[in-house]
């Protein structure tokens, strides 16, 4: 898959954000997801770098209430991360997470919270591993440990409501 031509500068934002089981929801703006997933190597060598456009893009949809378009944006970048390695951990929670704000948005607590869950365990099992020293990998540069705590401190509410959604992109340092 090529990027389109057309694409010189920041990728568009989708027309519209998907919620699968919506009432008169339209199909996910495939073309704009696209265009994101074409800039996906079919394997990253090493790491997944932190500037990598699809990553910072599938982050920055989450952020902007895009959840299922995030999600299918970091499930590409999830594919090509290196077996085993880090990345492939971090992009895991990260997932969930874009998922479990979906299932906000869609008033499923209970499945958020479970979602989160499992976010959580990853960033647990993540920091359990040896760190890389230095290095413009993906993890080298989020802040797991915050993200661990605002994770666990969701999760000690009685119940979760459609506010308790959580960023992704604004916490990864340039």
């Amino acid at each position: 898959m090529n990027v389109p031509s057309h694409v010189t500068g920041p990728l568009p934002w989708p027309q519209w954000a998907h919620v699968p089981g919506e009432t008169g929801a339209s199909d996910a703006d495939s073309d704009t997801l696209d265009m994101a997933k074409a800039l996906v190597p079919s394997a990253f060598r090493g790491h997944v770098p932190a500037r990598h456009p699809a990553l910072r893009y599938g982050l920055a949809l989450n952020d902007r209430g895009y959840f299922w378009e995030a999600q299918e944006v970091l499930e590409a970048v999830w594919a090509a991360a290196p077996q085993g390695g880090r990345e492939r951990v971090l992009l895991r929670a990260c997932i969930h997470i874009a998922n479990a704000n979906l299932r906000l948005r869609m008033q499923k607590s209970r499945s958020a919270a479970r979602l989160f869950g499992d976010a959580l365990a990853e960033l647990r099992s993540l920091n359990s591993r040896k760190a890389a020293t230095g290095g413009d990998g993906f993890v080298e540069s989020f802040p797991v440990v915050a993200l661990i705590a605002q994770l666990a401190a969701k999760l000690d509410r009685p119940s979760l409501s459609k506010a308790d959604c959580i960023a992704l992109g604004a916490t990864v340092r340039s």
